[in-house]
């Protein structure tokens, strides 16, 4: 668990803010492109950033923060592709905030020098609710959503869709089975964040990863 010790008075959300442009400037100070990937459980954020690290691996260095109630079970796959990875378990807490990841970056910097890192993945908890306000500095948003969710999965989650900047529609080769029309779930981002970047992909046949991957890495 993490303290930040602040007046009563103070604007959590504020200190957080404050705190995210910190880890912003130090990951900018090692040039480190960091990004977030968010949603539910089972969408496909672990899949998705060991599919970029192992098609990728020879062009970038990576490293990964795995954030979740219990992060051991991701952390351990990103270990096994010889990734630096640091696990940040956040107990009852349903997000990553920006403290957290200050402490995951001194983590990190016990197993690699970053500025050896080229691209810096931050798995958040799964979850599309409780990340919406807590900014944690990384450069990208990537919001996951799959098919199997339905279609409404997009629409449930405003406030996350409009603080985004790509949507990743996952599982498409399932949507068929699942009567999902990924095309509505495009149209249903767009009309909540038109400036959203949307990406209809399958990491199970590898259909949309390179032109997600070419938007995603540096």
């Amino acid at each position: 668990m993490h303290k930040v010790e602040v007046d009563v008075s103070e604007d959590l959300l504020e200190v957080n803010r404050n705190l995210a442009r910190e880890v912003r400037e130090t990951l900018d100070e090692h040039n480190v492109r960091a990004v977030e990937v968010l949603g539910s459980i089972g969408s496909g954020k672990t899949s998705l950033i060991e599919w970029i690290v192992k098609e990728y691996g020879d062009e970038y260095s990576f490293a990964v923060i795995a954030g979740d109630v219990v992060s051991e079970y991701d952390e351990s796959r990103f270990k096994d592709l010889g990734v630096p990875t640091v696990g940040l378990n956040t107990g009852r807490e349903c997000h990553l905030d920006a403290h957290m990841v200050q402490h995951g970056l001194e983590h990190l910097e016990e197993l690699t020098d970053l500025n050896e890192v080229d691209v810096l993945f931050i798995e958040n908890v799964g979850n599309l609710v409780c990340p919406a306000d807590f900014p944690i500095g990384a450069h990208l948003r990537v919001i996951v959503v799959s098919a199997t969710e339905g279609e409404d999965v997009v629409g449930k989650h405003p406030m996350m869709i409009r603080r985004g900047d790509v949507l990743v529609v996952n599982k498409i080769d399932l949507a068929d089975a699942c009567g999902v029309s990924p095309e509505t779930m495009v149209s249903t981002a767009k009309e909540i964040n038109p400036d959203l970047e949307v990406y209809l992909t399958s990491i199970k046949t590898g259909e949309g990863m390179a032109e997600l991957a070419e938007r995603l890495l540096p």
